[in-house]
């Protein structure tokens, strides 16, 4: 599992995720690379265009296919101001090549204002910061108080998603710097035509507090803002997710998309991506107006969730439980955990998980990357076989052991092995033949299969069948040969080591059929498995020593016997 980057934390979440039916996922970073670059900005009623690729400070701002000249637009200026100001991630270069150190989205944000122009620690030691407001995903926003100087008041940028943002705003700054009344239905079609073409979207904002301020509150930017602008930035999803993601359809696992980010986003992704029925979209604030009975169906029904808070999340993990399915569900923040915790697999990111997350979590995924839960699922139903496998193999074992011991005494006559032989018999056959399924590659087409039911024995009636034919084929042959060899006027300790070899031959042939409980072997790859071949070979090995060996005679009561015995 850890070769896969995922780490399993809990040795029961195995044997779940062979059974997932449902996996929940986050898209930035997760179905996403999470390597952000803007692409778009609408700043005082203008549009502008963004070239360039990845976090590589080339590039220019366009407007009409022209280069814009950012310190002749105010709007645009104090947009990419605040992108630059309101941040928390660092731009650098390290041999040679660019690199984010820091969130992703902040990182885009900073290439942005070097690309128009702007030198970042100049800005930066211009508006020192005072204080910030961390973003928190119940609030949807981060804010940061910076100092205008002596004799001024303090000045606060803000910026997150569009709806909180505009919610706080009074006026917009347009393109010649005054402030305008604020156009909230223009904001929003330019917000609609970033989003249908996959952008992540924020929207900025500027305010001022009291000269001498040294802290910045929620009340303090609750209203009375001034608009800026918006940044729209592509975040391509990982060509390995869309992959994964057809897997899980064909191994019968819905996956359904969970997202802070605006549903016309979140619906372009899941195209992109191949999620079933991606233009029906279910948003946070239409979560909060469904009863708990009503989101069974809603949460069943619906692939795509977008402006979803933490605490939503728990809510769509328990409706889509109480349809019978089997959860998977990613986090990585604090507030994920409740999630993470009630989901029968919670699946926590390990580059951007909070460390509360990563506890609550049944497994962490190393890279953050969604093809690697699908190839944890495949991982889990490989392991659940092989256990099974096992378990069909060493069950008629031990079931012939016991019938012949006991068929012995209740015909009054010699027993055809003694403990200690039986005690030979498990303690090599165990290891060197039945662990050897335990590296069984998976079988062709496992992924092909729907997902096992939770409640579905082990042991099928099938399986049991199979289970009492052996232990019966067991007793026929080591009995009926030790009687057979009696008659002949063979020795005790030849009739019995005869006995032993027909345990242990006849589990070494059935182990072979054991490979495959539904095919055969030489269709799931006969020397696909080259440690069972050492194990037989060197379980051949030890039973010869067990019977020509004279110190393991006396040891385990065996005798030589020719081979037509």
């Amino acid at each position: 599992m850890a070769r896969k980057r995922a780490i399993i934390r809990k040795l029961t979440a195995v044997e779940t995720l062979g059974s997932t039916t449902v996996i929940c996922s986050d898209k930035t970073g997760t179905l996403t690379e999470n390597q952000m670059t803007v692409r778009e900005i609408v700043a005082g009623g203008e549009r502008f265009e963004v070239t360039g690729a990845g976090y590589t400070p080339s590039g220019r701002i366009l407007k009409q296919g022209e280069a814009a000249d950012a310190s002749r637009s105010p709007a645009l200026m104090e947009c990419l101001k605040a992108g630059l100001l309101c941040n928390d991630s660092l731009l650098l270069e390290k041999e040679g090549r660019w690199a984010i150190q820091g969130d992703p989205t902040e990182g885009a944000l900073l290439v942005s204002a070097v690309k128009a122009g702007l030198d970042l620690a100049a800005v930066r030691t211009g508006l020192p910061r005072i204080d910030a407001i961390p973003f928190e995903s119940q609030h949807q926003y981060m804010a940061t108080l910076h100092s205008g100087g002596p004799g001024n008041p303090g000045v606060v940028y803000a910026k997150g998603s569009v709806e909180t943002i505009l919610e706080k705003c009074a006026l917009s700054l347009d393109n010649k710097g005054r402030f305008s009344e604020l156009d909230v239905e223009q904001i929003y079609r330019a917000v609609a035509d970033m989003a249908a073409k996959g952008l992540r979207i924020l929207a900025f904002s500027k305010g001022e507090i009291k000269e001498g301020a040294t802290g910045l509150h929620h009340p303090d930017v609750a209203s009375g803002m001034i608009f800026l602008g918006l940044q729209g930035m592509i975040d391509p999803p990982r060509q390995e997710a869309i992959l994964a993601v057809q897997k899980c359809h064909t191994a019968g696992i819905r996956v359904k998309m969970i997202t802070g980010d605006h549903a016309l986003t979140a619906s372009s992704i899941a195209r992109q991506v191949g999620l079933h029925n991606p233009s029906n979209v279910v948003t946070g604030k239409a979560l909060m107006e469904f009863s708990d009975r009503e989101l069974i169906d809603v949460a069943d029904q619906t692939s795509v969730f977008a402006r979803v808070t933490p605490e939503q999340k728990l809510r769509l993990v328990e409706a889509l439980q109480a349809k019978g399915n089997v959860v998977a569900m990613t986090g990585d923040g604090v507030n994920d955990a409740p999630a993470l915790k009630r989901a029968d697999i919670g699946v926590a990111m390990g580059i951007t998980g909070t460390d509360v997350a990563k506890e609550a979590a049944d497994m962490v995924l190393t890279d953050d990357n969604f093809a690697s839960i699908e190839a944890a699922v495949e991982e889990g139903r490989g392991v659940f076989d092989n256990l099974t496998k096992f378990i069909v193999w060493t069950l008629p074992t031990n079931l012939g052991e016991g019938l012949v011991i006991l068929a012995a005494i209740f015909a009054g006559v010699t027993l055809p092995i003694l403990p200690v032989q039986i005690l030979w018999i498990n303690m090599t056959t165990a290891v060197l033949l039945g662990l050897m399924l335990a590296f069984e590659p998976k079988e062709p087409g496992i992924m092909a299969r729907s997902p096992r039911d939770p409640g579905t024995p082990i042991l099928t009636g099938m399986l049991i069948w199979r289970l009492f034919i052996v232990g019966f084929l067991l007793l026929a042959g080591a009995f009926g040969l030790f009687e057979w060899e009696m008659k002949r006027g063979a020795a005790v300790a030849e009739a019995r080591t005869v006995a032993v070899n027909v345990f242990v031959l006849v589990e070494l042939f059935y182990l072979f059929n054991c490979r495959s409980l539904t095919q055969s072997m030489f269709r799931v790859g006969f020397f696909s498995n080259p440690l069972l071949f050492g194990g037989v070979a060197i379980m051949l090995i030890l039973q010869v020593m067990f019977t020509y060996l004279p110190a393991m005679n006396l040891m385990f009561h065996s005798a030589p016997i020719s081979f037509w015995a």
